[in-house]
C-alpha cells in the first residue's frame, strides 16, 4: 500500500510541477509581452496562450494540492464530533468528490475528443484547443486517484484500531 501511495504521490508531484512551469510560462509571456508592447511589437496570441496554459495550471495543480490537504476547509463543527462520525463524513464527501470529478473527466474528454474531431482551433494562433481540454481530464482522473487512495488509507487504518 505504502508503495502505491509513493506512486500516486509522484505522479501528482510531477503533474504540479507541470503545472507550476506553465505558471512561469504564463508570466514569461505576459511580461515580454508588455515589455514589447511598450516598442510596439506585442506578442500574437498572448491573450489566448495565457488563457490555455490557465488551464493547465489548475487542471493538474489540483491532485497535489489534494494530496496535501491544501484546500480551504472549515471544520470548527466537524473537529467537536466523534472519530466515527468524522470518518463517515469524510467518507461521503470523498466518495461525492470522486463522482464529481469522474464525471468532469469524463465529460471534458468527450469534448476534447468532439473538438479534436471538428479540427477547433484558437482564434488568433490557430493552436488546436483539445488538448488544453485534455489536460483538465487528465487533472481530474488523478484527483479521483489520490482521493479513491485516501479513502482506502482511511478504511485501513480504521479497521486496525
Amino acid at each position: 500500500m505504502k508503495k502505491l501511495g509513493d506512486t500516486i504521490h509522484l505522479i501528482a508531484g510531477g503533474a504540479n510541477w507541470i503545472a507550476a512551469a506553465a505558471l512561469v510560462g504564463m508570466m514569461l509571456l505576459t511580461c515580454s509581452d508588455v515589455v514589447l508592447r511598450f516598442f510596439r511589437h506585442p506578442i500574437p496570441g498572448t491573450y489566448e496562450i495565457v488563457g490555455l496554459l490557465g488551464t493547465v495550471v489548475i487542471a493538474l495543480s489540483l491532485a497535489y494540492t489534494t494530496e496535501e490537504k491544501g484546500h480551504i476547509s472549515v471544520e470548527f463543527i466537524v473537529q467537536k464530533l466523534p472519530r466515527r462520525i468524522k470518518a463517515a463524513l469524510d467518507t461521503v464527501n470523498h466518495l461525492i468528490a470522486i463522482v464529481l470529478f469522474g464525471i468532469v473527466a469524463w465529460q471534458s474528454t468527450r469534448y476534447a475528443l468532439d473538438l479534436r474531431a471538428s479540427g477547433e482551433v484558437s482564434l488568433t494562433i490557430q493552436m488546436p484547443i483539445y488538448p488544453f481540454i485534455l489536460s483538465i481530464a487528465g487533472g481530474c482522473i488523478l484527483v479521483c486517484i489520490v482521493l479513491a487512495y485516501d479513502l482506502l488509507v482511511t478504511f485501513s487504518t480504521t479497521k486496525s484500531k
